[in-house]
């Protein structure tokens, strides 16, 4: 079936609205929205006045299809203020379930309308990852019923399933004292003395890639400044080793969503001039990205194509492609076309979620500094 929006036409909208509005309660007083704690009095009205779009038409469309969507933004913008005002921890599992019902309102005003289905799919992951559940986890279960009505190609991004797909986050490092500070100028002051661990190379499968220790002063000067040869400072002690650095950013609230203790918590600098690059490889934790200057391409895939990516055989490389993802042999790894990707630039102030085991590749276009937090 196509998908609405592109050449479904009105009987595969229609179709489609039977089978998602099938997933909520028959009545309006069915759709109960239970929240599990107090909320601003103003927020009830808003839901209510939702529900009873959602319900009054059957199906809504035109004006009452783009106040649904009206509404939903509102419901997301203002509880989105609250999951933000401080540690992750402390936030109220209701507004989390207020930002959750302002996804869900949002995207069935999406699929109402007959619109093309990308922007209701990313609703229900936003809502999967920053929400809480409501309706018996509708949201999971709306997702579910959209994902085989996409187009092909956007169908194989969404295969690794709503929560665990990588998203890049806007605004959660704005605060960090390093968004202002740091340059390699600051390093030079603040570090320049203190003999750290250098890799040297364009890339650790390289044969004549290897480690130095070095100064962060004659790093630069080699490295940075004059251009030599490709070096790239990554070090996993740095923040502890220099706590002066560590002063300058945070630990971002969403690891506190996992299982694991904040020191349990892996930080790690990654510093180099444009062209250094990181095979495309999998880690065995969650990773949070944070770019701090300069921009990074960075190229995404699923580890469902595992297969298709030629994993080294050899156990110290078994989480690394044998490929060269930007110049590929087709020829010596044939399946390797077969793999879907994703793809962006990470750019200062952008924090990339890439989920356990999930395939990266990333290349620095410019003098780049960046922070990444493994957690469980």
């Amino acid at each position: 079936m196509a998908a609405p929006g592109a050449a479904g036409g009105p009987a595969a909208d229609a179709a489609l609205w039977a089978e998602v509005r099938a997933l909520l309660p028959g009545c309006e007083e069915g759709l109960t929205l239970a929240l599990s704690g107090e909320v601003e009095d103003c927020v009830l009205p808003l839901l209510r006045r939702a529900r009873g779009l959602l319900y009054s038409a059957g199906r809504p469309r035109g004006e009452a299809a783009e106040a649904l969507r009206r509404l939903g933004d509102v419901l997301r913008d203002y509880s989105w203020e609250k999951l933000n005002a401080g540690p992750w921890r402390e936030v109220s599992k209701a507004w989390r379930q207020v930002y959750a019902y302002g996804c869900l309102f949002g995207a069935l005003a999406e699929v109402a309308a007959g619109r093309p289905l990308p922007r209701a799919v990313r609703l229900c992951d936003l809502g999967l990852l920053m929400g809480a559940a409501v309706l018996d986890n509708a949201l999971a279960r709306l997702v579910r019923v959209l994902q085989p009505h996409l187009p092909r190609a956007e169908r194989r991004e969404a295969a690794a399933g709503s929560a665990e797909k990588p998203v890049v986050l806007e605004g959660i490092i704005d605060h960090w004292p390093c968004m202002k500070k740091w340059s390699v100028d600051y390093f030079c002051q603040v570090a320049g003395c203190r003999t750290v661990p250098v890799e040297l190379g364009a890339r650790y499968t390289d044969e004549e890639w290897s480690q130095k220790l070095m100064t962060v002063g004659d790093f630069i000067d080699r490295y940075i400044v004059n251009k030599n040869s490709l070096g790239y400072l990554a070090q996993h002690q740095l923040f502890d080793q220099i706590p002066e650095l560590k002063e300058d950013i945070g630990i971002p609230d969403y690891c506190c969503l996992g299982e694991g203790e904040e020191d349990d918590i892996t930080i790690n600098a990654w510093f180099g001039p444009e062209g250094t690059i990181s095979p495309l490889h999998q880690d065995p934790q969650q990773n949070f990205l944070a770019q701090v200057f300069g921009r990074k391409y960075i190229r995404l895939y699923s580890p469902q194509d595992s297969e298709n990516l030629y994993p080294h055989e050899s156990q110290i490389l078994h989480n690394t492609s044998q490929v060269d993802v930007e110049d590929p042999d087709l020829d010596k790894f044939p399946n390797f076309r077969k793999a879907a990707f994703q793809s962006c630039i990470l750019m200062p102030g952008q924090v990339l979620f890439i989920p356990v085991k999930y395939w990266h590749y990333v290349r620095s276009l410019d003098i780049s500094f960046s922070v990444s937090f493994w957690w469980s």
